[in-house]
């Protein structure tokens, strides 16, 4: 019996459902755009931005014992997170912040292969910074954020709709087309619609929302939306290229060369940062770069 069939009599929860259930989670990034905000306050010491880490005794942990690792550690160990700030910097503190909540989101709601979403979100991550960086349109550090969370939607979906999965699996080998339309059509909605409502009800930037909403879609965004959504977009094709923990709907991503082109970002451009991209990310994570879980 095909999975059309098996799921003909059952009817898939509502968009509102989907991200109710999400937001019912007890480890969502929504610290996140409180760490933003506060590194991005040149009036902001290391003390405010230790009151935020404290909120999340696990993200606490996290940033001591970064700071005390080899690599940071000179001249004694840090004692508290002031210190622990003043060693790792703004930029590594926030790279860690971020992935850390990213990767415990995971493990809540994931259905797939441990560390997989977490390993291809940071090459994503990864990709839009390096091509920030080349470009200078976009702050990096918003496009790093931008392409850390925006297929957290996708998490949301597995965990309330993964009955569905083999009918939006069986469509897209049936019919072809992208597995984005194929949830369209099978739950009403996608991920991407379903990661905007959260990144919003977060309170993070609407840039990001709008970004994560129209990510692989971005002729349909707002014109004020298109630079941050040319290095998503972009970033997201050098990810999937390198391949860590691109899952199968992964490769049903529907690339807008046209758009791509008009931004700049030729296949040279994209070839270059591939080669960064993977020596970022090999630094990161080391052998957890294809496999098993990743840990901060």
């Amino acid at each position: 019996m095909s999975a059309l069939v098996r799921t003909a009599g059952s009817r898939p929860p509502t968009l509102d459902q989907v991200c109710e259930q999400a937001l019912r989670l007890p480890c969502s990034p929504a610290i996140l755009p409180k760490l933003t905000a506060v590194l991005m306050d040149p009036a902001s010491s290391a003390d405010d931005i230790a009151d935020v880490i404290r909120i999340d005794s696990a993200l606490a942990a996290s940033t001591l014992r970064l700071a005390n690792s080899a690599y940071f550690s000179s001249g004694g160990s840090a004692e508290n997170i002031s210190d622990a700030i003043m060693r790792l910097g703004q930029r590594e503190l926030y790279r860690l912040a971020a992935l850390a909540l990213v990767n415990r989101w995971e493990g809540s709601s994931s259905r797939g292969e441990p560390g997989d979403f977490c390993r291809h979100a940071l090459c994503t991550a990864l990709a839009a910074e390096v091509l920030a960086e080349k470009g200078e349109r976009v702050h990096p550090q918003t496009a790093y954020t931008a392409g850390l969370v925006c297929d957290l939607g996708k998490l949301a979906v597995a965990h309330a709709c993964a009955p569905f999965f083999p009918t939006i699996r069986e469509q897209v080998a049936q019919k072809g087309g992208t597995w984005a339309q194929a949830q369209r059509d099978i739950l009403g909605y996608s991920h991407a619609e379903v990661g905007a409502r959260l990144l919003k009800a977060w309170s993070f930037p609407a840039a990001l929302a709008t970004a994560t909403e129209f990510c692989e879609c971005p002729l349909q965004a707002p014109a004020e939306a298109l630079p941050l959504l040319a290095h998503l977009h972009a970033g997201k094709y050098v990810a999937t290229s390198f391949g860590p923990g691109v899952s199968e709907e992964g490769f049903f991503f529907e690339l807008n060369t046209p758009f791509l082109l008009e931004w700049g970002f030729t296949p040279e451009v994209l070839d270059e940062a591939l080669a960064v991209v993977h020596d970022r990310a090999k630094s990161r994570l080391h052998d957890k770069l294809t496999h098993g879980v990743v840990s901060m």
